[in-house]
């Protein structure tokens, strides 16, 4: 049974975050990997880890020293990729839409697009949109993600992220697809409720960052089966870990990215490799249950 093999193990490798139920299951000192999300999850998940003195291992947390994080990363890309296809059907009548086909007509312009984020989710996303024709704005605090944006797509208008700003795009863009992340910390809430409900009736939001707490004060996390519904006249999208719609995809990529490290980990011990590995420093997020200083929780998930 499941909780005989959690019970059983001395390193649990899972996925998604584990279960309340599951953590019941986990012994003492016992050592788990997996997409963690920390930041959004409630406290007394974490203070579970904290009383066991589990050792926890972040995969989207796994930093190389030149800042990239290779298991996050593919992830992000499809997150981004799938912003634009699930978007296209979200603008749909069926689903509540305005009846906009992303890419216009002869006579008929494109839907307005914003991409609030300009990392790899956020470029994924704007590719994307492209494809489709849509008319793609992106916002970013980094001047030098702008101009990667700017050079590598010409006609994207780009723009410097602020309060001004954000209102200024919330109050024309038919979609909205949030990709912000901050490494280690929940997101900052940068669309607030006053700009959400300046947008037009049944436009769209994408809070594509819902996996580590939202941007959007008016977010709150939806399922595949219930993915989006209605907050001020607009569609909200709020579904975490979005990869795991298109599963083969996402396991094979998940997989060649996270097996390098799950091997380390399984032929030296976490300990060692933990000490060697910087990398799998920064993913560890719960040593011997000592909470890693810069981790906060929600209520929500």
């Amino acid at each position: 049974s499941a909780e005989e093999a959690f019970g059983r193990a001395d390193l649990v490798l899972k996925v998604a975050r584990p279960l309340s139920e599951e953590l019941q299951w986990l012994p003492p000192r016992t050592a788990l990997a997996g997409l963690l999300h920390l930041n959004s999850a409630r406290q007394e998940k974490v203070v579970m880890l904290q009383q066991k003195e589990i050792t926890a291992i972040a995969y989207e947390q796994i930093q190389l020293e030149n800042g990239f994080f290779p298991v996050r990363a593919p992830l992000s890309q499809i997150g981004g990729y799938l912003a634009a296809q699930i978007g296209a059907r979200l603008l749909q009548n069926n689903s509540g839409g305005k009846g906009i086909l992303m890419g216009g007509m002869p006579g008929i312009p494109p839907a307005e697009v914003a991409v609030v984020g300009a990392g790899l989710s956020g470029t994924c996303a704007v590719q994307g949109f492209l494809g489709m024709r849509a008319h793609v704005t992106v916002l970013d605090t980094d001047l030098n993600a702008l101009q990667r944006i700017y050079e590598r797509f010409p006609g994207v208008v780009t723009m410097v992220s602020n309060p001004r700003n954000l209102a200024r795009v919330c109050c024309y863009a038919d979609l909205i697809a949030a990709t912000i992340l901050v490494p280690g910390k929940r997101p900052p809430v940068i669309i607030t409720r006053e700009m959400v409900r300046s947008m037009k009736p049944r436009s769209v939001i994408m809070d594509i960052s819902i996996d580590e707490g939202g941007c959007v004060e008016t977010s709150r996390p939806t399922t595949h089966e219930s993915p989006y519904y209605l907050d001020e006249g607009i569609i909200h999208y709020c579904v975490p870990n979005i990869p795991s719609v298109v599963a083969r995809t996402a396991t094979y990529a998940f997989l060649n990215a996270a097996f390098p490290f799950i091997l380390k980990i399984v032929n030296e011990g976490i300990d060692k490799t933990r000490e060697e590995d910087p990398a799998i420093a920064n993913g560890t997020v719960v040593y011997h249950g000592k909470l890693r200083s810069n981790m906060r929780f929600s209520s929500s998930s």
